[in-house]
């Protein structure tokens, strides 16, 4: 069989993606119509995938899609935003196979069912070099109301959603540089890893409730550091306090250097947030809606010139170093 052109690509497996969106118009136009609702802001965000660089080249292609929209929609649930669409832009190697791009759209279709979003639109290419992919997930949230990295504030709590450290260690797993204690541990690594989780759902119950939000994408000490700068204030965090899952829990008990892993690798896509100290009781009931753990680590204090930024300590209170602090794009 002929390898199909641009438009019989997009055609067969890409604007059955569009069919539920009016604006969209079956990908037949130049450009989707779309806007939130009455009472409702834009929120646009835009994340780029490289093969080899933010996943490995031979990671199955459904997974690969589910991973580019979840990391997209991880910064619409930072906002407090709701999702309600996506573009997707696309550069495939010319000697990609079509049966890779189906698989892709498979899994693609399969993310945005669950996620309740649909494609707008985009544009595809062919390249010479490795498989890049870029999607901009739309969302909206009330007037005024987006969460945003600069409001935390002195005495508030801080609180993340999930386990932190699994997808890092997941990649070494996968890269054979990191044998946990079981097959289940080496699994349940790799897939989160491969598998991020958006958690839109909590970010939209975060509303009136957190002060600030980021999504942990380049590590827990990076992004919490991006919180410290923007609202001006130190953030101490309990290095025991922070949430493993059985797997990273046997990795820190065989090698404890990898707490650095824990708290500088990134693709976690948990959230972060910052909360006043009186609402515990709160949290914990969005949690328990959400069915998503959240976990107090630590606390927001007045930057000075001595203490600022994001610093981790021990049981006693006595400050650990990081030697790594997140992924760094260049």
């Amino acid at each position: 069989m002929a390898k199909a052109s641009e438009f019989e690509t997009i055609e067969r497996y890409f604007a059955p993606l569009s069919a539920s969106a009016p604006g969209a118009y079956g990908l037949a136009n130049d450009a989707a119509v779309w806007c939130p609702k009455d009472g409702c802001e834009a929120v646009v965000t835009t994340d780029c995938m490289v093969a080899g660089v933010h996943f490995l080249p031979d990671d199955p292609p459904d997974l690969i899609a589910s991973k580019l929209l979840a990391v997209n929609l991880s910064d619409i649930a930072a906002m407090g935003a709701r999702p309600t669409g996506y573009t997707l832009a696309v550069a495939w190697p010319s000697d990609l196979d079509e049966a890779w791009i189906a698989a892709f759209s498979d899994g693609l279709g399969r993310a945005q069912t669950m996620a309740q979003v649909t494609l707008l639109g985009g544009d595809t290419v062919s390249t010479p070099g490795p498989l890049t992919l870029s999607l901009t997930a739309l969302g909206e949230v009330p007037v005024g109301e987006a969460l945003t990295r600069s409001g935390a504030n002195p005495g508030d709590a801080i609180y993340v959603t999930g386990t932190i450290g699994d997808a890092a260690l997941g990649l070494r797993v996968l890269r054979g540089e990191l044998e946990p204690l079981t097959a289940n541990h080496q699994d349940a690594l790799a897939r989160r890893y491969r598998e991020p989780v958006a958690r839109t759902d909590v970010g939209q119950r975060l509303l009136g409730l957190a002060t600030a939000a980021i999504d942990i994408s380049d590590g827990l000490a990076a992004d919490l550091g991006h919180v410290a700068k923007h609202s001006a204030v130190s953030i101490e965090v309990e290095r025991m306090a922070i949430p493993l899952s059985k797997g990273a829990r046997a990795c820190i008990e065989t090698d404890a250097s990898l707490w650095d892993e824990i708290v500088g690798g990134g693709d976690d896509y948990e959230l972060a947030f910052s909360a006043p100290s009186d609402q515990v009781n709160n949290i914990a009931t969005l949690a328990k809606a959400a069915e998503t753990p959240i976990t107090r680590i630590g606390k927001i204090k007045k930057a000075t010139d001595s203490q600022s930024g994001v610093r981790f300590i021990d049981a006693d209170g006595a400050v650990i170093a990081v030697e790594q602090t997140g992924f760094q794009h260049f």
